[in-house]
Formats: C-alpha cells, sequence, structure tokens
C-alpha cells in the first residue's frame, strides 16, 4: 500500500538473507518480506534423478506415456507424503498414512542428496535457536514430515491461505498451538509453455475474517485493486528453494505445459516464544 516500504523478497543465498534479517523467520511472519529464496538449495541433477525414480517406482505418471495413449487421463494432482489438509478429519487415518510415509522416504532418496533434510536444514537456518522437528502429538504420533505436490493439467490455486489455526480450525492436532504458519518449497520441475511457468503470487494483505467473503466469492484481486495491495511474482528455477507465511493470501496461477508442476512442500508452525518448530505436510 502507498507509503509502506518496498515489498520485494530477500534473496539469492543465506549471507544475504541473514546480513538482512538476523531472525528471517520472525521477518516473515509479520511480512516484513514476502519470501527468503535460495538459489540452488538443492542440485538440480538430483531433482531430475529422483523423479525418474518417481516414475519408475509407480509413484507418478509418465509423462511420455500419457502422450501416447489418448485414452489416459492422469488425476489433477498427486501426492508422495501425507496431506493434513486431506486426511485431517481422520486422525487414525491421517497418523497411519503418516507413517507409511516416514518408512517410504527412509529409501526413497538412497543414491541422491536427501531433499527433506535439505529443507530441514535450510529452516534451521530460517529460525536461528529454535529445535527443528517434525510435528508431533504428546503421544509420540508423528505428522508426515513433507510432500510431493505433483499437478497435471494447469492445475493451479486461486487466492487463498493456510492455516491449521485460523481457517481448518483443528484444535484436536498439536500444530494447532503456533501462533503464525508458514510454508517452505523446493521447486522440482516447472510446467512450462511458452516461455511462461506456473509460478506463486504473493499479496501484501494477510488474512482477516473480513477478507472471507472475497476469498469465497473469488473476488479477491477486485478487492486489491481497489485497495492498492501490492503482490510479487516468485520465479524459481529448478532446485531453488522459499519460504513464505502462509497466512498471507497467495496463488498459484495454472500453466498448461507438457510437463507437470512438482514441488516438495512443507507447512511450518512456528511462535516467538516457542522453542520448537513444527514442521508437517
Amino acid at each position: 500500500m502507498p507509503g509502506q516500504n518496498p515489498w520485494i523478497p530477500v534473496a539469492p543465498d543465506w549471507e544475504t538473507v541473514l546480513e538482512k534479517y538476523a531472525n528471517p523467520i520472525e521477518a516473515l511472519s509479520e511480512i516484513d518480506t514476502p519470501a527468503v529464496i535460495i538459489r540452488q538449495a538443492y542440485n538440480p541433477d538430483h531433482c531430475a534423478g529422483l523423479i525418474r525414480r518417481f516414475i519408475d517406482e509407480d509413484l507418478m505418471y509418465d509423462q511420455d506415456a500419457l502422450d501416447t495413449d489418448s485414452s489416459a487421463v492422469p488425476p489433477r494432482r498427486i501426492d508422495i507424503g501425507t496431506s493434513l489438509g486431506n486426511r485431517g478429519e481422520a486422525p487414525a487415518d491421517f497418523f497411519a498414512h503418516a507413517q507409511e510415509t516416514h518408512e517410504r522416504f527412509k529409501t526413497l532418496f538412497k543414491g541422491f542428496d536427501n531433499p527433506v533434510a535439505t529443507l530441514y536444514e535450510n529452516l534451521a537456518r530460517l529460525a536461528p535457536g529454535k529445535r527443528i522437528v517434525t510435528a508431533y502429538e504428546p503421544d509420540g504420533r508423528l505428522y508426515s514430515p513433507a510432500i510431493f505436490r505433483i499437478h497435471y493439467g494447469g492445475i493451479g490455486y486461486e487466492p487463498h491461505f493456510d492455516s491449521v489455526r485460523r481457517r481448518e480450525k483443528r484444535v484436536n492436532y498439536e500444530a494447532y498451538r503456533f501462533e503464525h504458519q508458514l510454508a517452505g518449497i523446493i521447486c522440482f520441475q516447472n510446467s512450462e509453455i511458452e516461455g511462461e511457468t506456473a509460478q506463486s503470487i504473493l499479496h501484501r494483505c494477510l488474512w482477516m475474517p473480513d477478507i472471507n467473503d472475497h476469498i469465497k466469492e473469488n473476488t479477491f484481486h477486485q478487492y486489491a485493486t481497489e485497495n492498492d495491495i501490492e503482490n510479487v511474482q516468485v520465479n524459481l528455477e529448478v532446485g531453488d528453494l522459499y519460504f513464505f507465511n502462509t497466512r498471507g493470501i497467495h496463488e498459484v496461477p495454472g500453466v498448461k505445459g507438457r510437463a507437470p508442476r512438482i514441488v516438495l512442500a512443507i507447512f511450518i508452525g512456528y511462535s516467538p516464544d516457542d522453542e520448537e518448530v513444527f514442521v508437517w505436510s
């Protein structure tokens, strides 16, 4: 909005980030910056190798096979991991599936750098002095540590926000305790057509109850224009990583490129006075 400081992501490496913000996760929680971007945080060659493994292990579709079989209709999205958003209504199912994810991830990355470890290691630099842990319940049940989201057919996401606490109101989950929710994402593959890629658009607007109608009625863009709300587009190459505040209104335009868009994603629970930072998917 007019009179505010310039709202731009901080990038491209930790030296630059920490020079600007001693405690970057606090800056994100207050949306002082739209995103922290670390370029080439993960080896792009390992992204390609793992995608081939996912295909070989029938965890995702082979795009070449789809191109030659007109009858094949893939789902719009495939997850490798466990989504609290999709499975949280049934805790027993969620935690059982999350345990399967932990078992799968023990061997899935063999021979490659572990991309989940890369996310956690970078999160530790985002939140200095905090203990980074996979989210857990008091009885020891673990959430999924991360999730691969594979998007086919130009799937995108309209303006929305994500919050276990404010949107889903999952009071029966320990992740509810955190004041702030953020996300971390590694780009594994861009969907691209005529040079255009599907990237995140982040708006300088934290969700508040009075924004709900605009989200539900798909009028947020009009509201943003009328109120001079800034936005930035986060452009990523394979191997790039970024963190952002999921209470901020954000969207992902759909691009109907040949290849599916693939990311590795985590949600992050953070409170300034909590020694732990929770991670789940």
